[in-house]
């Protein structure tokens, strides 16, 4: 696997000799990745069931089998390191990861910030877990009430700023469920995908997602900004239209108990070999 890669590598730098001059691609992070045999990938601990500890304290979810699927592929070992919202770009552009797969929104000012490479793998929108005794039914009803949220996250702005709530962010996913059990806030905004999973989770007995979602965003894995569109960018770029073409995140999303997607179903309708039909 390793000289098959390998080679596959030369004939990439090969083929695209011109284009990496022009970006300056050094491939420094493929290569410390391929002579170091290993793979350091960021993933969530807390946003089940895409990244979140089991009770072993093992990191298991849809995001660690995509990234085992990853260091598979390459022929290396898989190291996990947790991240979270707020750290998470910060750990890839400090070199604490190589790779980050970790439920984030792809938005113009990551993109300058790392390398955010296509196609996009997943998609969600902005939502609340509510208690269902408040009927909550318009997001004009969170306008100066207390919302809790997470640390990092886009649309904690949006929501204050749109709606005026008055969101209460906390460093984790936990603290912020939690204070919405003790009631010091209303709601919880968060992202619908993990939302749903949530209350399919059987633990959110009496609350629900009462408003219709908004500000839905695609989800974007990063390589470091300078490996973009050098080997490595590219390489994830394949790995991503692979998994949406072959099904492989419908079978994952299968497998964690998540709602299924129209997103994936077009994805893959989109990218299906026309000669199959």
């Amino acid at each position: 696997m390793k000289k098959l890669l390998a080679t596959t590598t030369a004939l990439l730098l090969t083929l695209s000799a011109g284009t990496a001059t022009a970006a300056h691609c050094t491939n420094a992070v493929w290569n410390k990745i391929m002579e170091r045999g290993k793979i350091v990938v960021g993933v969530k601990p807390d946003y089940k069931p895409w990244g979140f500890r089991d009770t072993g304290g093992e990191l298991v979810g849809m995001e660690v089998d995509m990234a085992k699927n990853v260091a598979d592929t390459m022929g290396v070992a898989l190291e996990l390191v947790s991240v979270q919202s707020s750290n998470r770009m910060q750990f890839l552009e400090q070199g604490k990861i190589d790779l980050m797969i970790a439920t984030m929104s792809d938005r113009p000012d990551r993109r300058q910030i790392v390398g955010i490479v296509g196609p996009n793998y997943y998609t969600s929108g902005t939502n609340i877990l509510a208690p269902e005794a408040l009927n909550l039914t318009e997001w004009e009803q969170l306008r100066g009430r207390p919302v809790c949220g997470k640390q990092g996250a886009f649309y904690n702005q949006i929501v204050e700023d749109r709606y005026g709530a008055e969101v209460i962010a906390f460093t984790g996913n936990a603290e912020a469920k939690q204070a919405l059990r003790d009631k010091k806030c209303i709601a919880f905004v968060y992202d619908d995908s993990s939302i749903m999973a949530d209350l399919l989770s059987g633990d959110w007995q009496g609350f629900e997602m009462p408003l219709p979602t908004e500000d839905d965003n695609p989800w974007g894995l990063a390589v470091p900004k300078a490996e973009e569109n050098c080997v490595f960018g590219r390489f994830m770029s394949g790995m991503q239209y692979n998994w949406l073409k072959d099904g492989t995140l419908i079978e994952l999303e299968s497998k964690w108990g998540i709602q299924p997607t129209g997103f994936l179903v077009d994805q893959q309708e989109r990218y299906k070999d026309w000669l199959t039909e």
